[in-house]
């Protein structure tokens, strides 16, 4: 009689053990549930995409485990309640990351501006000293269309930076700032063509 019991007790601790274990880590999955929410809201996807999609390779991968032990009679959700602080952790970091990667976007793409109308400028004075012969006048209105469309596309990452879309506008701008300077080149070296012959 007295087995008996003791046998009874200790299939009810082990039940009570092993449904302990067998809990879903509910409030562990919201927390990094917010915590990815966060890194996307920061913009995360954008400025540190590869870190995001890991993040969100990692939750993927551990929802997976989740469901599996789900559909379990033992359910073992240990692994996964670690692997959910590990990965809470590394959102929270991805967030942090994200933000400073924007900060320096941000002043990338206000030095860029500041580059770029010096070189505008700069090729709109060079214009005027270009040679004007019958291939030069031809090459000079190309020239200013080209013109037209750089300071387009500054107007236009002017407009991205203002709304706080800095990584479009730094591509903008980026691909403008090289076409400009490339007019530049090209003017300088026709200038100094003629001076030469001179």
């Amino acid at each position: 009689m007295k087995n008996k019991v003791l046998m009874g007790l200790a299939a009810i601790v082990m039940v009570a053990v092993l449904s302990s274990c067998g809990k879903k880590p509910q409030v562990e999955i919201d927390a990094t549930n917010a915590a990815i929410e966060a890194a996307k809201t920061a913009e995360a996807a954008v400025y540190v995409p590869a870190e995001f999609a890991a993040v969100q390779d990692s939750m993927t991968a551990i929802m997976a485990d989740v469901a599996a032990q789900e559909s379990k009679l033992f359910k073992k959700f240990g692994p996964a309640k670690l692997k959910l602080d590990a990965t809470l952790a590394l959102a929270n970091q991805v967030a942090a990351n994200a933000a400073v990667k924007k900060e320096e976007v941000k002043k990338e793409v206000e030095t860029l501006l500041t580059e770029i109308k010096a070189v505008i400028e700069e090729n709109t004075t060079l214009m005027k000293k270009a040679p004007r012969g019958k291939e030069g006048a031809a090459v000079l209105e190309q020239i200013k269309t080209e013109m037209v469309t750089i300071e387009a596309s500054v107007v236009e990452a002017q407009g991205l930076y203002d709304k706080g879309t800095y990584m479009d506008a730094d591509n903008k701008v980026k691909a403008a700032k090289e076409r400009a300077v490339g007019i530049n080149t090209e003017l300088k070296e026709a200038i100094a063509k003629v001076k030469g012959r001179k």
